[in-house]
């Protein structure tokens, strides 16, 4: 069969997924919070469907994966993993439908952070951890992970990696072997996730649930275990230690490999991306602060610039935190950070949206543009730091962005015929396709999903699969071209 390779690959990942959910598990039965069973038959039900696909798929002959199989297990992938992930909470939480589980998983191994969950104040210690910890293990990429791993087992992982991870990190390995390249970035967000967790309980979190929220930052997703969000803290330092974690997570995961293997900062210095990253995020909340002050909408500045600096972050990332309703803001600043989310992290990072890099070299082929309708003879290549932008990558980041926006006017289109008013539907739109977390309206910080219809849910949840994989990934797969032989 042309897939065996695709489903002996997916039954691997599916077993390993099981295997993490001994991680929940375990902390259930050191908390004693009455959620074993749910983990029981949820590692029960995985193991058993991995494993069943590896080995009904491996009587075939074994073959190395190519370009198309590449495409279709990463598809395949991040639409599977969140029918298991959603089990724990299916057989935990009562009256939960199978539509909502799975927005709720989707949500977390996407790095989202959209939630239709209330009472998580009360939810089983283990449920949020596994929320949580599928922040964690979606933020970098279950793929990438798996990278490290399938070469062991005779699966060679080049064409999952150039699948998954977007940007530069596609176009050259980071070490000479792509096993060698995976288990460096895990290494690397293993080092700042220790990190983050010391920094929210020197900050004055208690342990676990500094654990559980440092896997949200550094996934950049935003589940907590709070209802009122990272709000419930009302704490300058934990606000402090989120925000400087959430920038250092929303860099490209490559200049830090490079970094830390250097032991020096001149890759930080080197990456393009980086000057255009600073400068939006200062310019923004100077800006916004100043904005909010001329309609008093605090009593002082530094309260202004204590609120806009966070939500300016967070949402920009994609983390998804939020400390207060920033729904009370002028439209404006509402609809400021939203549209931050939608390019600010940077390419090869755990956020969401078109990434920093494609927004650098959009703006620098309009300004070109602009000067050849003044100079036609004159020659202005586009530049990404000391590197010319072939015109390739021109045209595909000119694609991309069309796409991009023909999804949001579409999606937006969809969810408004369904009967959601304007706002709502656009605002969860850009929120799950960009893997934001929360929107404005009905789905803002200070509600939730949970109002959706189910057919509403689908379609967000589509749509976090779609901006989880940018686009071309599941439109590759849904192209009759790629079932021609």
């Amino acid at each position: 069969m042309r897939f065996l390779p695709v489903f002996r690959a997916l039954g691997i990942i599916i077993a390993i997924f099981g295997l993490a959910m001994l991680a929940p598990l375990g902390v259930s039965l050191y908390f004693a919070d009455g959620a074993t069973g749910a983990y029981d038959e949820a590692i029960a039900l995985t193991l058993g469907c991995g494993l069943f696909l590896w080995l009904a798929a491996s009587r075939g002959e074994k073959t190395e994966l190519h370009v198309r199989d590449g495409f279709l297990l990463v598809a395949l992938t991040w639409a599977v993993l969140p029918v298991f992930g959603a089990l724990p909470l299916l057989f935990q939480i009562p009256g939960l439908s199978f539509t909502d589980a799975y927005f709720e998983a989707t949500s977390g191994l996407t790095a989202t952070g959209s939630t239709l969950l209330v009472g998580l104040d009360r939810l089983p210690i283990s449920i949020n951890f596994w929320r949580t910890f599928m922040h964690w293990l979606g933020g970098m990429g279950v793929i990438v992970l798996a990278v490290a791993i399938l070469p062991l087992l005779g699966i060679g992982g080049r064409q999952l990696f150039k699948a998954e991870v977007p940007g530069p990190m596609k176009e050259a390995s980071l070490t000479p072997r792509i096993a060698e390249t995976a288990k460096g970035l895990w290494v690397v967000y293993l080092i700042l996730s220790v990190a983050c967790t010391a920094g929210f309980i020197l900050a004055g979190m208690e342990k676990w649930e500094a654990l559980m929220h440092a896997f949200s930052v550094m996934g950049l997703g935003g589940f907590s275990t709070k209802d009122a969000s990272l709000g419930h803290f009302n704490s300058v330092a934990i606000e402090l230690v989120a925000m400087g974690f959430a920038l250092l997570s929303g860099i490209n995961y490559a200049t830090h490999f490079l970094a830390f293997r250097s032991r020096s900062l001149s890759p930080y210095r080197r990456d393009a991306e980086l000057p255009f990253y600073f400068s939006v995020m200062a310019v923004s909340i100077l800006g916004l602060t100043f904005y909010l002050m001329q309609f008093d909408v605090y009593d002082d500045a530094w309260t202004a610039l204590r609120y806009v600096a966070f939500h300016s972050i967070s949402l920009a990332t994609s983390l998804g935190f939020a400390t207060t309703d920033y729904a009370a803001w002028p439209t404006f600043g509402q609809l400021w950070i939203l549209f931050l989310g939608s390019f600010y992290a940077c390419s090869g990072s755990t956020g969401g949206g078109i990434k920093m890099m494609r927004a650098i070299i959009l703006y620098k082929q309009v300004y070109r543009e602009i000067l050849r309708a003044m100079h036609p003879r004159a020659v202005h290549p586009v530049r990404l730091g000391a590197q010319v932008v072939p015109d390739n990558v021109l045209h595909a980041v000119l694609a991309f962005s069309f796409i991009y926006m023909v999804t949001i006017v579409s999606l937006t289109l969809v969810m408004s015929a369904s009967g959601l008013e304007l706002i709502t539907a656009f605002s969860a739109v850009v929120a799950t396709l960009n893997n934001t977390g929360p929107g404005l309206g009905t789905v803002g910080p200070a509600s939730n999903f949970s109002p959706l219809s189910d057919f509403q849910t689908w379609v967000c949840s589509f749509a976090m699969i779609l901006g989880r994989l940018e686009l071309f990934t599941i439109l590759v797969v849904l192209s009759p071209a790629f079932w021609r032989k």
